[in-house]
């Protein structure tokens, strides 16, 4: 079993890849091999050193040919702009997000058309192609079969990608799994450029005795799924079989990843709850427009059940997320907010 993963050395590529090492195995099939692809430096890649692990250092598009040198059985995208860069620079967007899938997507392709297996394509995509309701408006309750209405670019390339996806599945040239994650969070280390980046900032930085500042109205609900969930569920809708019936896949439809659905103002009740006053006084609020205009465009409430299908949950509260960001990262948080 030969496993791709681009975006490897992200946040979710890194805990992604340390899973599937320490599982040594996917769907009950060993890896034989694990091809790491990503354009940071390479001193910092996860696992490298693991006899499992080939490295490909750069651009995916510009490294298919070796991607694809042996048959690639499974190829997890994770590779992407996010959300904020995808609204400052349309072109970037467009390159890094459509253009790379379609690069290899036509890669998959051209390995089944001469013989080679059937590539197990497993795409990131995110809650950003749906659209919320109007202001004043009840919460809609968002499911797969709702229509996606994006208003966003980032949201906007993801789902242009999932199309194509899903009509290469239907042809029979790949096997397109489509994951639409919700927002991550906790993450440790440093912002990312997501227009969501603040939820774990505004957590992650008063844990560590730093500012931090939350761009929206702390009335404003967002849809979450830990670390640890976020991966389980990439995993499990990966090494799920196609049918019909509890832990099979039903045709193309995506899957929502399971969300739960909370306030910025709850998550920061939790934060003073466990940190005290000293690290939840380090927040101000100061509204950003921009980032309020990307995020607010997101819905926050899920119908869960095609992902319960799959044996996946949403995290039981926040206080949980936030008692796992303890837990697994407890050099980011300093002795006053302990």
């Amino acid at each position: 079993m030969r496993i791709v993963v681009t975006g490897a050395c992200g946040f979710l590529g890194r805990l992604l890849t340390g899973e599937l090492l320490t599982r040594r195995a996917f769907a009950g099939v060993p890896i034989t091999r694990l091809v790491l692809v990503d354009r940071v430096a390479w001193p910092d890649a996860p696992r490298a050193d693991d006899p499992l692990v080939e490295v490909v250092h750069g651009d995916v598009v510009d490294h298919l040919t070796e991607v694809f040198a042996a048959p690639v059985d499974v190829l997890i995208h994770l590779a992407a702009a996010l959300s904020a860069e995808c609204e400052a620079d349309f072109d970037l967007g467009m390159r890094a997000n459509v253009d790379a899938t379609r690069a290899v997507l036509q890669a998959a392709r051209a390995q089944s058309a001469a013989g080679g297996p059937v590539t197990r394509l497993v795409f990131a995509s995110s809650l950003a192609v749906y659209s919320s309701q109007s202001a004043g408006e009840p919460a809609q309750v968002v499911s797969e079969s709702t229509l996606p209405v994006p208003r966003s670019s980032y949201g906007t390339q993801k789902l242009m990608c999932e199309y194509l996806i899903a009509d290469l599945t239907r042809r029979g040239v790949i096997d397109g799994r489509v994951a639409r994650l919700m927002t991550v969070a906790v993450r440790p280390g440093r912002p990312n450029a997501a227009a969501s980046g603040f939820v774990s900032a505004i957590i992650r930085e008063p844990l560590a005795g730093l500012p931090a500042v939350c761009p929206v109205d702390p009335g404003l609900q967002v849809a979450l799924s830990s670390p640890r969930r976020t991966i389980q569920a990439i995993l499990r809708i990966a090494e799920a079989e196609r049918g019909t019936g509890p832990g099979r896949l039903d045709g193309t439809m995506p899957v929502n990843l399971p969300a739960l659905t909370v306030s910025v103002a709850e998550m920061l009740a939790a934060l003073r709850q466990v940190a005290g006053a000293r690290a939840a006084d380090l927040v101000t609020v100061v509204p950003d427009p921009a980032v309020e205009a990307v995020v607010g465009s997101w819905p926050a409430v899920f119908d869960n059940r095609r992902a319960a299908g799959l044996g996946l949950r949403p995290d039981a509260s926040f206080m949980s997320v936030l008692r796992d960001y303890l837990a697994d990262h407890p050099d980011a948080v300093t002795g006053a907010s302990r």
